[in-house]
């Protein structure tokens, strides 16, 4: 059976908020005297996605010091190396954490020192995607952009959008002016889209949000006109397939339309979402969908490599993960 931590990769649809070491949030709750919202073996549980985004937004309301969001990042630049990844986008909203939305610079500013020591120490470098709730207004998504080009923090690659579509309708036209502002700021832009919608979520993203990549994007399975579009643009998803199983998005793993994207020419990655909430790890999704779809190690590479293109990192970064991924082998 393939080691898959030794395949040069990307991670590039991963939340923060869902890499969370349940000792450090106990340990939160108890420095800040917060009660624990469910036993400690059921602290992460959650039965869909709306129980999990809740979830979210209590186990990020238990950080509140600089040191605490220190932590979480140069633990995330571990986990990070440890499931054998060369460079990783992390997306970030700061909708989900209460003592920190009200001051945005501050919070970069922990984290990229976290991150910036992990990397010193080895750990791959990351780029911070900093996201909008759909929730939000029009006017918010305005102000989060105005104050990420204000303050053009290097950390920072990326506008992103996430939450619950099915939840919130659509939202596409209210966010398209902020992310044409966000182009100009030469800012990348990443969406949640197809995965609680369904491929016309995925549409807006595309024409009303101006997206350079799609996190999920599954549902577009349901539109053969729109893989052929996203082929034909090799507008990259960033696809997490043991998320979609655990949150109920597909039944099982060999329902799920990954490998029918990637013969369809839809450039695919693999990815885990929140992979400490969902107990998983990157290396374990490969090998389960490697398993499932019988991928031999030339389609495990090119799925590699879709993860290096699709990521916002340095092109030095990138020629040197590529050049790394042309000589792996299992």
């Amino acid at each position: 059976m393939s080691d898959y931590r030794t395949l040069p990769k990307a991670e590039v649809h991963i939340h923060l908020e869902g890499c969370f070491e349940r000792d450090d949030v106990i340990r939160n709750c108890k420095e800040a005297g917060i009660p624990l919202r469910r036993p400690r073996d059921e602290l992460f549980k959650a039965e869909d996605l709306k129980s999990f985004l809740e979830m979210l937004d209590w186990i990020c309301g238990t950080f509140r010091t600089r040191e605490q969001l220190f932590g979480t990042a140069y633990k995330f630049s571990q986990r990070m190396a440890t499931s054998g990844v060369r460079y990783a986008d992390v997306i970030v909203n700061p909708t989900h954490w209460p003592h920190w939305s009200g001051d945005i610079p501050a919070m970069i500013d922990a984290l990229d020192a976290g991150f910036a020591a992990a990397e010193q120490d080895g750990n791959p470098p990351v780029g911070l995607c900093v996201s909008l709730l759909r929730t939000q207004s029009e006017a918010q998504s305005i102000e989060l952009v105005e104050l990420l080009s204000t303050i053009r923090h290097p950390r920072v690659v990326a506008l992103s959008i996430d939450g619950n579509e099915a939840a919130a309708g659509r939202t596409g036209p209210r966010f398209a002016e902020a992310f044409r502002r966000a182009a100009a700021a030469g800012l990348r832009r990443t969406v949640h889209a197809g995965e609680s919608s369904g491929p016309e979520g995925i549409r807006d993203a595309l024409e009303l949000l101006g997206a350079d990549r799609i996190d999920h994007g599954v549902r577009a399975i349901e539109d053969l006109e729109l893989v052929d579009l996203l082929a034909d643009r090799q507008i990259p998803l960033g696809i997490c397939p043991i998320s979609n199983v655990v949150l109920g998005v597909y039944p099982s793993l060999e329902q799920h339309p990954i490998d029918l994207l990637r013969k369809g020419g839809v450039s695919v990655s693999i990815n885990t979402d929140d992979p400490a909430l969902l107990s998983t790890t990157l290396e374990d999704s490969y090998k389960a969908c490697a398993a499932t779809f019988a991928w031999d190690d030339e389609i495990i590479r090119q799925l590699a490599r879709n993860s290096v293109e699709a990521s916002y990192a340095d092109p030095v970064v990138k020629a040197r993960i590529m050049a790394d991924v042309a000589v792996w082998q299992a």
